[in-house]
């Protein structure tokens, strides 16, 4: 398998090389040459699998010789051996066609553990194999920091500089990476929004000299690996729904693109998916793509469901790549024009091709707690403000007679303030992660600011 990037002027790569690489040195996303395809037999055979054994099998078709399958196999156990559910990401019935599948029983109470446990594994693995370390930069909106310190915390081949903005994650979110106390683990509170974090990583990537000292690498969403990761739970949601022999909805509360993007590839690859559903909170701007074919930034607004607080969603550069025929020229360009104007457009035929399978629905903070409210009352979950979302999306968009699967994508203790003025319930922290919140801090403040953070990292 070859990878090959959005932007169409960096090197080929194997999935070793795009794995440690992270960013392509063009400033683009990789993404496989072709798209890997699964029979209806093979898919038939796979419903039997564990979580690790199913994740094996995917992940063998994006990792090509580069990692044997009985590597992938050791990988893959280890990163989910410590989660917290025998099934790993159970699936439990809401209403008659409605579901959500719990991807916060991890480390971390996130789904963010489902990629970044296997990713921290890779990198070990690696790194050990070629004999090399490296330094991993991230940005985190809340869940990525936390589920990528816990993954890498330790390692020897690994530092990881993790930067979150200053204020804007909750208090358990913050907690989460903060206690990690590790020498290889550099938290970094950012004087700005995630936005600001996001763009600092993607400079550092770009200053090619900077890049090569450090030897570089990423754990955010723009690294290919965490996408192929996030694959698996597609397949295992809807296998367990009956499919191949009944297609499947997903909606995906998302503010970076990322986790709706695995469904994507979910679907390129034959999983029968009728509709991919995306929740958004006032920081709106995919719901109003798929409104308007325009992609324009308005500035971030702080909400109840942080971690979707973003107005620039890197890993949609995949998706235009495919919606554009995978026209690298034409990315470039309208990237450059993003980044010099904050806005771009697309054809209203173009607009129509991506609504045949996408849709989207905008919850503002208001309209949150209600449907937490909601959706306590009416069955007795109690949901995180970002799972909810996707509960809210899936009620307005979802097919009628198809079963719908909402991503669960944190524990509601993650945001237990927002859930208790919403619904009046107390969620407890398990036990598991009750001691972060006495725990000791360690975080460095540092100003929106390029060569500052350089000189950080530098000094180290």
């Amino acid at each position: 398998m070859q990878y090959i990037s959005t932007r169409g002027r960096a090197p080929t790569l194997g999935y070793a090389d795009v794995t440690l690489a992270g960013l392509a040195n063009d400033g683009g996303l990789y993404l496989p040459s072709h798209w890997p395809s699964v029979s209806n037999e093979q898919m038939r055979n796979w419903r039997s699998l564990d979580y690790a054994d199913l994740a094996t099998e995917i992940l063998s078709l994006f990792s090509g010789e580069d990692v044997s399958k009985s590597t992938l196999a050791k990988l893959t156990s280890r990163a989910y051996q410590n989660f917290g559910h025998a099934a790993i990401a159970p699936l439990k019935q809401l209403d008659s066609a409605l579901y959500v599948m719990e991807l916060f029983h991890g480390p971390t109470l996130a789904f963010k553990d489902f990629a970044l446990q296997y990713l921290g594994q890779l990198f070990n693995q690696l790194l050990t194999e070629r004999g090399e370390t490296c330094t991993i930069v991230g940005a985190t909106s809340g869940d990525t920091g936390s589920a990528a310190i816990e993954a890498i915390r330790g390692l020897d081949a690994v530092e990881l500089y993790m930067l979150h903005p200053k204020g804007k994650v909750s208090e358990v979110q913050r907690r989460q990476m903060t206690t990690v106390l590790e020498d290889n683990i550099h938290n970094l509170a950012i004087q700005g929004t995630f936005d600001d974090c996001q763009n600092l990583v993607k400079a550092m990537f770009n200053d090619a000299p900077f890049r090569e000292k450090h030897n570089l690498s990423a754990v955010n969403s723009i690294n290919w690996s965490r996408i192929a990761a996030q694959v698996v739970y597609y397949f295992r949601a809807a296998l367990e729904l009956g499919a191949p022999d009944r297609a499947v909805n997903f909606s995906v509360p998302t503010g970076n693109f990322g986790n709706v993007l695995a469904g994507y590839v979910a679907k390129k690859m034959g999983l029968p998916i009728e509709k991919l559903i995306i929740g958004s909170n006032s920081n709106d701007i995919l719901t109003r793509f798929f409104d308007s074919g325009k992609m324009q930034q308005l500035g971030v607004k702080s909400t109840l469901s942080p971690s979707m607080d973003i107005q620039i969603s890197s890993n949609f550069e995949r998706y235009l790549f495919e919606l554009m025929g995978r026209d690298a020229d034409r990315i470039r360009a309208m990237m450059e024009t993003f980044a010099e104007k904050g806005e771009f457009s697309i054809a209203s035929s173009e607009l129509q091709n991506a609504l045949q399978l996408f849709a989207a629905h905008r919850l503002d903070d208001r309209e949150t707690e209600k449907e937490i409210q909601r959706v306590y009352q009416s069955c007795g979950e109690v949901m995180d403000p970002h799972s909810v979302i996707g509960v809210a999306a899936a009620r307005r968009h979802a097919e009628t007679g198809t079963p719908t699967v909402v991503l669960g994508t944190a524990h509601a203790a993650k945001f237990a303030q927002a859930v208790s003025q919403s619904c009046g319930v107390s969620v407890e922290m398990p036990d598991r992660v009750k001691h972060i919140m006495d725990g000791e801090e360690r975080a460095f403040d540092l100003a929106n600011d390029l060569g500052e953070l350089q000189k950080f990292i530098n000094r180290q």
